[in-house]
C-alpha cells in the first residue's frame, strides 16, 4: 500500500433553516439584495443544545456507515475547526467520545475555511507514511455562535454543519499531491477574533485575492495529480460565496466539470463547506466513483490548500 483514498463521505446540517427573509427580520437587508450579492437563499442553523462535536460526530457517522466500517476500525481522528469552545478536550477527542472509537490519536486543525483540505492531506500523509491505517477527516463548524447578528455584511453568509470523510490504505494513490500555503500578511482579512469571539472579514480584499491569485494555484494542484482542469468531472472549492465560486471555477478552466454550488441552500460553513458539498454531489449522483475531482479551499489567514481526489 503505498497510496490512500477516500473510502466514503457523510454530512450533516441542523434541522433549524434561516431564510432569507427571516434575516430581513433582524437586519437591513432583503432577499434580493443577499442574492444578488452572495448568491444564498438559506442557512441551517444548531441550536444552542448543538455543539460542534455532535454535527461532527453525525457526519462521521455517516461516513462510516458508507464504509462499511465500524469505529474500532478507525485509528486517528482529525477534526477541522476554527468554533470549538474550550481548549481542551478538543473536538477530535471529543467526536471519538461520542463514536466510541478507541485508542485513536485525535487532532483538531484550526485552518478556518481551509481546514479540511489541509486535514485530508494530513491524514493522505499519516496513512502514506505508516502512521494510521484508516482517518476519519471532518470539517465542522458553528459559524453561527462567532456572528454578530446584528451586522448586515457578516451575518447573511454564515451557516453550521459538518462534513466527513473515511480516508483508507490503497495500492494506487486516490489523493493527489496538496498544493497549500498562505499569505500571512493579510490573515487580518477573515477573523474570528475578541472576546466574546466574533466573525469579520475584509470582503473586497478576499474577493480580488481569491478570483485573481487563486485560479493558477488550483491549476497547480490539477498539474501535481497529473491532470489538466479540463478532465476534471467536479470542482469544489469553499462555499464562501457564490460570487466569488462562480468566477474561480471558470478562471481554473474546468469546462467539463460540475461546479458544487451548495452555498446557496448551507450558506458559508467554514471548515465544513467542501465536505458538505461534496457528499451531497455523491449522494446526488452528480459525479461517479472514479472521478477525479478538485477539492479546494481557502479563507482564514488567507490560507490555501487544494488536492485532486477520487471520487468514492
Amino acid at each position: 500500500m503505498n497510496g490512500s483514498r477516500i473510502a466514503a463521505v457523510g454530512h450533516y446540517q441542523p434541522a433549524k433553516v434561516l431564510t432569507n427573509e427571516d434575516l430581513a427580520g433582524l437586519v437591513d437587508t432583503s432577499d434580493e439584495w443577499i442574492r444578488s450579492r452572495v448568491g444564498i437563499r438559506t442557512r441551517h442553523i444548531a441550536g444552542p443544545d448543538e455543539p460542534v462535536d455532535e454535527l461532527a460526530a453525525h457526519a462521521a457517522a455517516k461516513a462510516l456507515a458508507a464504509a462499511g466500517l465500524t469505529p474500532a476500525d478507525i485509528d486517528l481522528v482529525l477534526v477541522a475547526t476554527s468554533t470549538a469552545v474550550d481548549r481542551s478536550p478538543n473536538m477530535a477527542a471529543r467526536v471519538a467520545a461520542r463514536l466510541g472509537v478507541p485508542q485513536a490519536a485525535t487532532m483538531d486543525l484550526n485552518v478556518v475555511c481551509a481546514g479540511f483540505t489541509h486535514a485530508l492531506a494530513t491524514a493522505d500523509h499519516a496513512v502514506r507514511a505508516g502512521g494510521a491505517s484508516r482517518a476519519l477527516v471532518i470539517g465542522a463548524d458553528k459559524m453561527s455562535e462567532v456572528t454578530d447578528w446584528s451586522d448586515r455584511s457578516t451575518c447573511v453568509l454564515v451557516g453550521d454543519g459538518a462534513g466527513a470523510a473515511v480516508v483508507e490504505a490503497a495500492g494506487e494513490a486516490g489523493i493527489g499531491p496538496v498544493l497549500w500555503g498562505s499569505v500571512p500578511e493579510m490573515g487580518h482579512a477573515v477573523r474570528i477574533e475578541g472576546t466574546p469571539p466574533r466573525f469579520a472579514q475584509e470582503g473586497q480584499s478576499v474577493y480580488r485575492w481569491a478570483t485573481t491569485q487563486l485560479p493558477p494555484i488550483a491549476r497547480r494542484a490539477c498539474e501535481r495529480a497529473g491532470l489538466e482542469p479540463a478532465d476534471l468531472a467536479g470542482v469544489v472549492l469553499h462555499q464562501a460565496n457564490l460570487r466569488i465560486i462562480e468566477p474561480l471555477a471558470e478562471k481554473i478552466g474546468a469546462v467539463n466539470a460540475v461546479v458544487a454550488r451548495d452555498v446557496t441552500e448551507s450558506g458559508n460553513t467554514s471548515a465544513a463547506s467542501i465536505p458538505l458539498a461534496f457528499s451531497k454531489l455523491v449522494e446526488q449522483g452528480a459525479i461517479a466513483t472514479g472521478d477525479p475531482v478538485l477539492l479546494f479551499g481557502f479563507g482564514g489567514n488567507l490560507s490555501y490548500a487544494g488536492q485532486v481526489v477520487r471520487c468514492p
